[in-house]
C-alpha cells in the first residue's frame, strides 16, 4: 500500500484532499472505516465495528471521534487512478476547533446529515467553516437504514422527508451565499446626467445588491448533479442519481441520459403510455424515485430484516445477480445478510470515491480568491505585501514540484504520537543471515557461560527492560501538514514562520540563527531555522517514512516540536506571509488550576502543559498571576480529555481544582422595582441625584484633580463592540499610529465607517447625545473590548480620539502649558481606564458594557518637577488616579455580575421533556425555543444555561431521561445577573417575605464570593450566623 501511495503523489491532477464533516453520532468514523475497507486495509465486516481512525482509548470509550485523523487511500475509476485523502474530524462541540484545522488543508469536503434527525447545530456550524475556507462541499445523506427498520416510513414519505432536508440544507447554503455576496457590496451613490428634467436631476442611489449577477448555479445540493449521495453506512451501501441510473438503464433499457434528469423530481412513470411525464405530486402519481429506487430498497429491508423471508431474499438475490451463499442465507444476523448483499450491489465506498474524484477540485485549481484568503487577512490589502511576497501567490497556484518553486507548507496543528510507533522504532523481521549470527552469538555465549557472572547477565537484561519501558511512555509531535508548493525532502533546511510574522519588515540582509527555537526567542523575533528529519504519510494509526513529499499532498513532519507551537507554515524564503489564523467559532471557557500530587515532579507537569499545548489546537495554557498553572477548555468533555492527555505525558498523578468559570462585572439602570415587585418610593429615587454619581479625585501631589461619572452602556451598543473586536483592533493600531493606513483593505476602512455609523445609530436612538461617537476616547479592556471611555473634557479638545472627524492638527494658538502636560499624559490616562476595565471591584473580573464619561481633567503647572517627584512619576500618579476613580465611580452606580452562558441544543423524545424542562430549571436554565421535528417525536430543544451550573449536566440529563435526551454546549453570550449582590431586605414587604434573616440564597453573592475565595480577597461572611439553641425532645435516660 506504502508504494502504490507514493506512486500516485506524483500526479497532482490526481490527488483529492477531502475531510469529513457532521454533527456528532451522524456516522462519520462509519463511513471513513467502509473507505478504508476498500482499500483491504480492514475487514469489510468490521466497518463501523472497529472505528479504525478513533486510535485513543477514550475515542473508543465514548464512541466518539476526539481528534482530525487522516489516512490517504487509493481508487480507480475510469482506467485513471487517483490518491484521496481523507480527514476525519470530530462531530462533538468540544472538539470544533480541530474541524477547522482539518478543514485548513483540504480542497473539498463530505457533509453527512442522519436523515432522522436531520440539519443539527453543528452541521450548519462545520458547513458555515467550510463555507469560509472555500471548500466544494459535497452531502452525504446517511442513516436511511433508520428509516425503513426504526422509523418503518412508507416509500412516498421517505421521499418527501428527503426533500425536507434538501430543502433545510440548501437554505442554509443560501443564508450563507447571501450574506458574503452582501458583506462584499456597497451601495453607491450615482448622480443622474439624464436631460430628463421632470426629476429635477436629484442624486439617486444604486441600492443593486449583486445578488441578480452573482451565479450560484453550482452552490446547493441537488441529486441530479450527483453532488448528493443516498447512503447507509452502517449497511455498507449508497448511490448517486448516477449509479441508481446506470442499473436501470442496463435493467429496462431506458436511456441512462434521460433517468439522470428524471430519476429525482417530479417526474413519475406512465404505465399506459410508458414514457416518463412530469407532475407526480399534482396528478396524485408517485414520484419514479419511489418507484423505482426506494420501494426496491424497502423490499430488501422487508425481506432481510423484518420478515426474515429466506424464499424471498433468493428472489432478490436471483434477480439482482448477487452471490449470496447458503451460510449467507442461514446468517443469523441480518446486519451481516444485509451487509453481504448491498456491498456487492451498490457499495457506499465506490459512491462516495467516485463523487469526490468527479466534483472535488485537484490542488491545481485552487481559485485566486482562496490563496490570497490564505495569505492576507481581509483587513489588510493584497497589493501593500512586498513584491517578492505577491509573487508566491502563482507558486500557490501553479503547485508545481520544481526546485525552482518556493517551497510553502501549511502546518495547521501538532499531534502527539507514541514514539515505539514509529517507524524507525517498529521491530522488522529478521533476515536469514541476521538469524545465523544471533544463532553464533548465542552458542558463543553459552560456551562462554561459565566465565560470565550471572548477575551481570541479570542486570544487562533489566536495562533493556528499562529502556523499552521509556520508550513506551515517550511521546513526540508529529506536524499535520500540507505542501501547497515546492517538494520536501529528509534533510533540507527551511525557515519555520510564527502566526505573528510580518513580511513587511523582511530584508535580504537579515540571518537567521540555526540554534534559535521557541525557547529562546524574543518578542519581535518569529523565524527559526530547522532540518527536515522524518516526513510520514499519515496512514490512520500507522506512519509510513518516505524521503520526500511533494506539492498537493498531506504528510506529516517530526522534529518540529521545538520551533511550532500550534500552528505555523515553512518556506524556503522568509517573504512568505503565514498562513492566516484559523476561524475558530468555539471559544474556550471552562478552566480549571493543575498541579501535581507530589510537588517536586513540577517540571515534569511544565514540560506536560507545553507539550498539550503544541498538541491541542482548542486549548489555552496560561500561568495566573499567583502562580497557579491553568488550562482553559472548551467543554467538559474537552477537559477530561486534556487531563487524560497530561496525565499520559507526565507519567505523575494531577490534582486538579473545581472549574473555574469566568465572570464579567457591569452596572445597571437604577432600578424602578425591589424585590417584591414593588415601585420605588419617589423619595428614594430623587435623593440620588445624577451629580452624586460623579467622582473627583486628585493626584497624589495634588497637581491635578479628575472627575469622572460611570453609566451603563446601550446594549445595542455592546452588541456591536462584541461582535467587531477585529476591527477595534485596527481602529486602535490606527489611533496609536502603530500601523500604516496605506496597508488597510477598502473593505475594511468600509467595515470602519459602517461600524462608525451603526455605533451612532445606536447611540442616538438611546437618548445620547448625537456627537458621543466623536468623543470615544479608547475601547478596553486590551483596547478591543466592549467598554467605553468617553472625553467630555470641556478644554481639551486635541484629544486622540477613535472616530475624529474634525482636525485635531488645528493652531497651536491659546496653547497652555496644562494643556501640553495633558496632551503628554493622554496615554497614562487611557491606561488607567484601561487597568480599571481588566479587573472590576466586585471580584477582580474585566468590566463590560460600561461607559466611563471624563467631566473634566485639570492640571496645575506651578512648580511641578517631572523628575524629582517624591511620589513618583506623574504619568504613573495620573494612571493611578484614573483607574481608582473609574472603580469608584462603577461603585456608586447599581453594580451586577453577569455570567458566562452556554447555548443547549437537546433532542429529545416527546416522552421526556417533563423531565429535561426539571433539569434545566434546577439549574438555573431558561428554554428559548421547542419544535417537533416533522414525521417524527423527537423535539429541537433550544435553551441557555449558565456555565457555572452546566457541570455534570449531560449525564444528569441523561440519567433523568434515561438516555433519551443529547445536549449539545457551546458558548453564546453573557447574561446579566439581575440581583444585586450586596442586596439585603430594607421595606417591610421584603422583610415580610425574605424574613429578617434573608437566608435565602443570593446568587450573585453566592457566585462572587466563590471568585473572591478563590482569588484570596476579603469576604465578608460569618462562620456562625443566627445561632440558637438545639432544643431536645428526648430525655436522658
Amino acid at each position: 500500500m506504502k508504494d502504490i501511495v507514493k506512486a500516485l503523489q506524483d500526479r497532482v491532477d490526481n490527488i483529492r484532499n477531502v475531510c469529513v464533516l457532521a454533527h456528532v453520532d451522524h456516522g462519520k468514523t462509519t463511513l471513513v472505516d467502509t473507505l478504508i475497507a476498500s482499500n483491504g486495509i480492514i475487514s469489510q465486516r468490521m466497518a463501523g465495528k472497529l472505528r479504525y481512525l478513533d486510535s485513543r482509548q477514550d475515542e473508543q470509550q465514548r464512541g466518539i471521534t476526539m481528534k482530525c485523523s487522516a489516512i490517504s487511500l487509493a481508487f480507480q475509476t475510469n482506467n485513471i487512478p487517483y490518491l484521496v485523502n481523507v480527514v476525519d474530524s470530530p462531530g462533538h462541540v468540544d472538539f470544533f476547533g480541530e474541524v477547522s484545522t482539518a478543514i485548513r488543508l483540504c480542497d473539498g469536503c463530505i457533509v453527512l446529515v442522519d436523515v432522522v434527525e436531520g440539519v443539527c447545530s453543528q452541521t450548519k456550524a462545520a458547513l458555515q467553516q467550510a463555507w469560509i475556507e472555500k471548500l466544494k462541499p459535497l452531502l452525504v445523506l446517511n442513516k436511511m437504514d433508520r428509516l425503513f427498520i426504526e422509523k418503518k416510513m412508507t416509500s412516498l414519505d421517505i421521499y418527501m422527508h428527503l426533500l425536507q432536508i434538501l430543502e433545510q440544507i440548501n437554505a442554509f447554503l443560501a443564508q450563507l451565499f447571501t450574506t458574503d455576496v452582501l458583506g462584499k457590496c456597497t451601495p453607491n451613490t450615482i448622480e443622474t446626467k439624464s436631460q430628463d428634467q421632470s426629476d429635477g436631476n436629484k442624486p439617486t442611489y444604486d441600492w443593486s445588491s449583486g445578488l441578480d449577477d452573482s451565479d450560484d448555479s453550482n452552490l446547493y445540493f441537488t441529486p441530479e448533479s450527483g453532488n448528493v449521495v443516498f447512503a447507509s453506512a452502517i449497511d455498507g451501501w449508497g448511490f448517486t442519481i448516477g449509479d441508481f441510473s446506470k442499473f436501470l438503464s442496463k435493467k429496462y433499457g431506458i436511456k441512462e441520459e434521460v433517468l439522470n434528469k428524471t430519476l429525482w423530481g417530479d417526474f413519475y412513470l406512465s404505465s399506459k403510455e410508458k414514457k416518463i411525464m412530469k407532475g407526480a405530486l399534482s396528478k396524485a402519481r408517485k414520484p419514479i424515485f419511489v418507484t423505482m429506487v426506494l420501494d426496491n430498497i424497502l423490499a430488501i429491508y422487508e425481506a432481510i430484516a423484518i420478515k426474515r423471508d429466506k424464499e424471498m431474499i433468493q428472489k432478490i438475490v436471483s434477480s439482482l445477480d448477487i452471490k449470496f451463499t447458503t451460510r449467507d442465507v442461514n446468517h443469523s444476523d441480518p446486519r451481516s445478510q444485509l451487509q453481504t448483499l448491498f456491498s456487492q450491489w451498490f457499495p457506499i465506498s465506490n459512491a462516495v470515491l467516485k463523487m469526490i474524484c468527479q466534483l472535488v477540485p485537484s490542488p491545481k485549481q485552487i481559485t485566486e480568491e482562496r490563496v490570497e484568503n490564505l495569505m492576507c487577512s481581509n483587513t489588510k490589502r493584497f497589493d501593500s505585501l512586498p513584491q517578492k511576497t505577491q509573487n508566491l501567490k502563482n507558486d500557490f497556484i501553479k503547485c508545481s514540484s520544481d526546485r525552482e518553486s518556493a517551497l510553502i507548507i501549511c502546518v495547521s496543528k501538532m499531534f502527539s504520537f507514541e514514539k515505539k510507533f514509529l517507524p524507525q522504532f517498529k521491530q522488522k523481521a529478521l533476515t536469514h543471515e541476521e538469524i545465523n549470527e544471533r544463532r553464533n552469538k548465542l552458542k558463543t555465549k553459552q560456551l562462554e557461560e561459565s566465565n560470565v557472572c550471572n548477575g551481570d547477565v541479570i542486570i544487562k537484561e533489566e536495562s533493556n527492560g528499562v529502556n523499552e519501558e521509556i520508550l513506551a511512555n515517550d511521546n513526540v509531535l508529529i506536524a499535520f501538514a500540507r505542501v501547497f508548493s515546492g517538494t520536501i525532502r529528509t534533510g533540507d533546511t527551511v525557515f519555520v514562520l510564527g502566526p505573528k510574522h510580518n513580511v513587511n519588515k523582511i530584508d535580504d540582509s537579515i540571518v537567521i540563527d540555526d540554534n534559535l527555537t521557541i525557547d529562546n526567542l524574543t518578542s519581535d523575533q518569529h523565524i527559526t531555522k530547522c532540518c527536515i528529519d522524518d516526513l510520514y504519510i499519515l496512514m490512520g494509526r500507522e506512519l509510513e517514512a518516505v524521503d520526500e513529499v511533494k506539492a498537493g499532498n498531506i504528510l506529516g513532519i517530526g522534529g518540529l516540536d521545538n520551533h511550532i507551537i500550534k500552528s505555523g507554515t515553512l518556506s524556503t524564503t522568509m517573504y512568505c506571509p503565514p498562513f492566516i489564523d484559523l476561524h475558530l467559532s468555539t471559544i474556550p471557557i471552562l478552566r480549571v488550576a493543575l498541579e501535581p500530587q507530589n510537588p517536586t515532579l513540577m517540571p515534569k507537569l511544565i514540560d506536560a502543559l507545553k507539550k498539550l499545548n503544541q498538541a491541542d489546537p482548542c486549548v489555552d495554557v496560561k500561568i495566573q498571576e499567583t502562580g497557579e498553572h491553568v488550562i482553559v477548555t472548551t467543554g467538559e468533555v474537552h477537559l477530561q480529555r486534556c487531563i487524560t492527555d497530561l496525565t499520559q505525558y507526565s507519567s505523575i498523578e494531577i490534582n486538579c481544582s473545581e472549574p473555574i468559570v469566568p465572570f464579567r462585572e457591569t452596572i445597571v439602570l437604577p432600578p424602578k422595582v425591589d424585590m417584591t415587585n414593588e415601585l420605588i418610593a419617589t423619595q428614594r429615587t430623587n435623593t440620588d441625584s445624577t451629580e452624586s454619581k460623579s467622582i473627583e479625585l486628585f493626584t497624589v501631589n495634588k497637581k491635578s484633580k479628575v472627575k469622572i461619572i460611570a453609566k451603563p452602556l446601550p446594549e445595542e451598543v455592546c452588541d456591536i463592540l462584541g461582535k467587531n473586536s477585529s476591527l477595534l483592533k485596527v481602529i486602535t493600531r490606527n489611533q496609536r499610529k502603530s500601523s500604516d493606513c496605506s496597508q488597510i483593505t477598502e473593505q475594511a476602512m468600509n467595515a470602519i465607517e459602517e461600524l462608525r455609523s451603526r455605533l451612532k445609530k445606536a447611540f442616538i436612538e438611546s437618548d445620547w447625545p448625537e456627537d458621543t461617537i466623536d468623543h470615544i476616547w479608547s475601547f478596553g479592556p486590551k483596547y478591543c473590548g466592549t467598554n467605553l471611555l468617553i472625553n467630555r473634557i470641556p478644554d481639551f479638545k486635541r484629544f486622540n480620539s477613535c472616530f475624529a472627524k474634525y482636525d485635531t492638527t488645528s493652531s497651536f494658538n491659546d496653547f497652555t502649558i496644562s494643556d501640553e502636560i495633558r496632551q503628554q499624559c493622554e496615554n497614562s490616562f487611557i491606561s488607567g481606564f484601561q487597568l480599571a476595565t481588566l479587573a472590576g471591584p466586585l471580584c477582580d473580573e474585566p468590566l463590560m458594557s460600561v461607559c466611563f464619561i471624563a467631566e473634566n481633567w485639570t492640571v496645575t503647572a506651578d512648580n511641578m518637577d517631572w523628575y524629582n517627584d517624591p511620589f513618583g512619576p506623574f504619568s504613573g500618579q495620573i494612571m493611578s488616579t484614573v483607574k481608582e476613580c473609574c472603580k469608584k465611580s462603577f461603585q456608586a452606580q447599581p453594580q451586577r455580575l453577569m455570567a458566562a452562558m452556554f447555548s443547549c441544543t437537546i433532542q429529545v423524545d416527546s416522552d421526556a421533556l417533563g423531565k429535561m424542562y426539571a433539569v434545566l430549571g434546577r439549574r438555573h436554565g431558561r428554554v428559548l425555543d421547542g419544535d417537533i421535528q416533522e414525521g417524527s417525536d423527537i423535539f429541537n430543544v433550544t435553551a441557555v444555561l449558565p456555565v457555572i451550573e452546566s457541570f455534570d449536566f449531560a449525564n444528569e440529563i441523561r440519567k433523568q431521561t434515561s438516555g433519551k435526551a443529547c445536549p449539545q454546549l457551546v458558548f453564546s453570550h453573557w447574561e446579566i445577573i439581575d440581583i444585586d449582590p450586596y442586596w439585603v431586605p430594607t421595606t417591610e414587604e421584603e422583610y415580610a417575605l425574605f424574613g429578617e434573616k434573608s437566608d435565602t440564597q443570593n446568587r450573585g453573592l453566592k457566585y462572587m464570593n466563590g471568585v473572591r475565595k478563590r482569588k484570596g480577597l476579603h469576604i465578608h461572611e460569618k462562620i456562625v450566623e443566627f445561632a440558637e439553641k438545639q432544643r431536645t425532645l428526648t430525655r436522658n435516660k
